[in-house]
């Protein structure tokens, strides 16, 4: 199978990063510069510190989580899923900020053998307590499907609202205020567009649309907080609050790699994502043969952007699949199996007409209502649609 086209007379390709047309709102200005790379300069990079005033922050920070957690078993919280960023996440927690973090892991069946080789690998060398949440794998399995079947890009929803809602519960139910997370400007400035399967957050409302037309398992278990929820009523009512400690230390992805590998015999992946089989098998096969869209783009312009990649290395990249033709086809094979689907069903479901979220009932237009008070108020820098 080849990949879907997306190149048209039209076409146009950033003359900074590698963002391109594929992202149908993109726009230029007149050098022809994204402006993913203009909101990176103007509101990414004025007021992101990772010298000696990120560092003063981060202290105080520290000193602020360390205090509120006096007598507690725990002063945070960490969703660990065995990749780089949450891996680097929980060392600086542990090591730089003197923390006693939960690491806490989302078992949503998809765990690649390296990723639980690295979250051993954390446990141990940073001494720290496990916490391992599994999904009723039926259910999860009953609502991937239902999203397959809806013929949305956004095929990894399921698995984002396992693994966040779960978090957000049990720190709830364990009054644990500190919510730390890998989230950083450094290898994600640069957002992956809706259009591409970046639906902006969990909503419930798409959720029930896509589940009750085309599910056939009641998700009795399956953990699921929308949006608003735990933007609203845990955060801001009840006092959750979420840290991003990487975004107050320089973090360079090569150097973090290294630093992992040798103070605790974590292994580097890849490529971003591929921690998931499932992740991996939708970004490098799913989402460039069926929708055209590549979101290696918008992780390598985060590399770009921030220096840590030229635009001809990420050019290269992006001029072949970052897994050959022999292993893509196994891996559809085995997520085939996996979802107790034949072959020629997944393929079928894959050959269906492209839809998008729109076909189905959503409160985006809320969630954008949101998502632009957050950018007014300085609580969301980058670029967000």
């Amino acid at each position: 199978m080849t990949e879907k086209p997306v190149r048209s007379s039209s076409w146009k390709i950033c003359a900074h990063c590698v963002m391109d047309t594929s992202d149908p709102s993109i726009a230029f200005d007149e050098s022809g510069v994204c402006e993913y790379c203009n909101n990176y300069k103007n509101e990414i990079l004025p007021n992101w510190h990772t010298d000696a005033q990120g560092a003063t922050e981060l202290a105080a920070l520290a000193d602020k989580i360390r205090a509120e957690g006096r007598g507690k078993d725990f002063d945070c919280i960490i969703g660990l899923s065995g990749g780089l960023d949450s891996s680097y996440a929980a060392h600086v927690a542990k090591e730089r900020m003197g923390l006693r973090p939960l690491l806490f892991h989302v078992d949503a069946g998809w765990n690649t053998n390296q990723a639980v080789g690295n979250i051993e690998k954390l446990v141990d060398g940073l001494g720290l307590a496990l916490y391992t949440e599994v999904i009723n794998w039926e259910e999860m399995k009953d609502l991937q499907l239902a999203f397959l079947r809806s013929q949305i890009a956004d095929q990894d929803l399921p698995q984002d609202a396992a693994f966040f809602s779960a978090l957000y519960m049990f720190a709830r139910k364990h009054r644990i205020k500190y919510v730390i997370t890998g989230a950083n400007f450094s290898t994600e400035c640069c957002r992956e567009p809706e259009e591409w399967g970046g639906y902006p957050g969990i909503d419930t409302t798409l959720f029930q649309s896509i589940h009750s037309r085309f599910g056939q398992r009641a998700l009795k278990t399956f953990p699921l907080v929308d949006i608003f929820v735990y933007k609203i009523l845990y955060q801001k009512l009840m006092g959750m609050t979420v840290v991003k400690p990487l975004n107050l230390v320089p973090y360079i992805k090569k150097d973090a790699e290294a630093e992992l590998e040798r103070r605790f015999g974590w292994q580097r992946f890849q490529h971003k994502h591929h921690e998931s089989r499932f992740t991996r098998f939708y970004e490098d096969y799913w989402m460039p043969r069926k929708f055209g869209f590549h979101k290696r783009r918008a992780h390598f312009s985060s590399l770009i952007l921030t220096g840590q990649m030229t635009r001809d290395e990420a050019l290269d990249r992006l001029s072949r699949p970052e897994m050959d033709e022999h292993f893509l086809k196994q891996e559809f094979e085995y997520v085939a199996n996996k979802l107790d689907l034949t072959v020629a069903e997944l393929q079928e479901i894959f050959e269906g007409p492209n839809k998008t979220y729109r076909d189905y009932k959503n409160k985006r237009w809320a969630i954008g209502v949101g998502a632009d008070v957050m950018r007014r108020l300085g609580l969301e820098r980058r670029l967000f649609r």
